[in-house]
């Protein structure tokens, strides 16, 4: 079984890196619908439809254009999360993301920090590099 370490973790917008990524997370889901008849003594279900939805967590760069500046609200984007890094080899996520959210802190005592929402449009594929 292989572990992998956080900090190898990229994320893309097209080809272009996203600068200054701290975290990132993705969630796949799917829908079902129940199958149960009568007579059955257990409940059946089957899937009817997937989606995914994610976050990128970031210290905001606004000069990162095609990276962080790239998503902003609104903006339907080919996004693609490698958590192992992009080497040969490497498991990534892909999709069509529409950004939903981009939120902004600071605070006196800390960095000007950048949360991007997405929810995607359509299936997300998984490949290696």
């Amino acid at each position: 079984m292989a572990s992998h370490i956080g900090r190898d973790g990229i994320v893309k917008v097209g080809s272009n890196t996203v600068a200054e990524v701290k975290s990132f997370s993705i969630e796949e889901s799917a829908d079902t619908v129940e199958t149960t008849k009568m007579a059955d003594t257990a409940r059946t279900h089957v899937i009817t439809l997937t989606s995914f939805s994610g976050s990128i967590d970031c210290f905001w760069d606004e000069t990162n254009s095609t990276g962080q500046g790239a998503l902003t609200v609104g903006a339907s984007v080919t996004l693609a999360l490698y958590p192992e890094g992009d080497t040969t080899g490497d498991t990534f996520y892909s999709g069509t993301a529409l950004v939903t959210g981009v939120s902004r802190s600071s605070s006196f005592d800390g960095m000007v920090e950048a949360s991007i929402s997405v929810q995607g449009s359509g299936a997300l594929s998984s490949a290696t590099v």
